[in-house]
């Protein structure tokens, strides 16, 4: 997997890049609008907005992460919905038991790439099917069709990812293989229209964010472990 980027800073590269997932839906909406032209002017203006619509939804910005152990950051972007204590998904076979847990809820305007909460290596990887409620609805992190990934770093602790499927949201996609060694902020995955994040670490670790709080995918720290210093470095990615 990449580590980090250098930002770049030419005027005409400040608009951010289209996820690879997003390409094909871009070029449709585009030729879509060129034939619209040639048949009827209105038609043409509507394949633009609609390319447009789907490259401000595909859009892949690069990211201000605080490098350093001992930190939790959000995996994506949105509303942080709620922190409480649960049990991963089962399906991870997971033996630590009740973790606390971050929600966080993405609209369809939010920016939907999925990033590594945690430095570490891909230990689990696992998909469950199922039903497509809000993401939102409490329901939803429990039935909704999901990916989720256990993040194990150099220590033995465990940081636990899961992209949640929601009314709109048709696919998650985890771009990230067993065996992986992750960095914080590090692109993984993207999930289709509105969705939900959950990511899951040590109950001990302090919250750095509240309720009702937008936060950052990449940037935004979640948690810190006990005695964590402050950010030195910061890199793009």
């Amino acid at each position: 997997m990449s580590d980090s980027v250098e930002l770049e800073t030419r005027p005409w590269r400040l608009l951010p890049p289209i996820h690879p997932d997003g390409h094909k839906f871009f070029a449709v909406a585009g030729v879509g609008a060129l034939v619209g032209f040639f048949i009827w002017t209105p038609l043409g203006w509507l394949g633009l907005s609609v390319a447009a619509a789907f490259a401000a939804f595909f859009r892949n910005p690069q990211r201000r992460t605080p490098v350093g152990s001992g930190r939790v950051l959000a995996p994506s972007d949105g509303l942080l919905m709620g922190v409480d204590m649960a049990t991963p998904p089962p399906e991870l076979e997971t033996a630590s038991g009740e973790m606390r847990r971050a929600s966080i809820f993405l609209s369809v305007l939010d920016c939907h790439v999925t990033r590594s909460p945690a430095d570490g290596t891909a230990k689990r990887l696992r998909y469950r099917p199922g039903r497509f409620f809000a993401a939102d609805r409490d329901v939803a992190g429990e039935e909704n069709e999901r990916r989720s990934l256990l993040v194990e770093n150099a220590e033995g602790g465990a940081v636990v990812c899961v992209q949640i499927a929601g009314a709109l949201a048709r696919r998650v996609v985890t771009h990230v293989e067993v065996g992986d060694v992750l960095h914080a902020g590090e692109r993984i995955g993207l999930i289709r229209f509105g969705s939900r994040v959950d990511v899951y670490f040590d109950p001990s670790w302090t919250i750095r964010v509240g309720v009702g709080q937008r936060v950052v995918g990449g940037e935004t720290i979640v948690a810190e472990a006990p005695g964590a210093d402050a950010p030195a470095e910061f890199v793009w990615r």
